[in-house]
């Protein structure tokens, strides 16, 4: 099993986001502070900045950048459509070389998910 943190600027609107468009399922919640979510082999821990041992690591961690995890989806533009209708947002178009098709979702506080469609 795999893990990952992200750090996010308001942790349950974030588990909500995670829950409710992709599919993860909460295994703890500390409103406000911390939550550790679950995706077939990957667990997805979300600190605060600051909270927890986890949020200060480093020095004064913020959310965003490149780094991203990838789901691996067998219908890309109908998860799309969907995150579409629930107004999600994205960082660029759909990228189609290599070994399948790409798209990157921000989750709340702009943490990138690679969403990948194989060929």
């Amino acid at each position: 099993m795999a893990s990952i943190r992200y750090i996010v600027t308001d942790v349950d609107r974030s588990v909500e986001f995670y829950r409710d468009r992709l599919e993860f399922s909460v295994n703890m919640h500390n409103p406000g502070k911390f939550a550790a979510l679950v995706r077939d082999d990957l667990t997805l821990y979300l600190s605060a900045p600051g909270a927890g041992s986890g949020g200060t690591a480093g020095g004064n961690p913020e959310p965003g950048g490149w780094n991203r995890f990838m789901i691996v989806t067998k219908d890309l533009d109908g998860l799309i459509s969907r995150l579409n209708a629930d107004g999600a947002e994205f960082r660029g178009e759909i990228s189609e070389a290599g070994a399948g098709r790409a798209r990157l979702l921000k989750d709340p506080s702009g943490n990138l998910i690679e969403l990948f469609e194989f060929k």
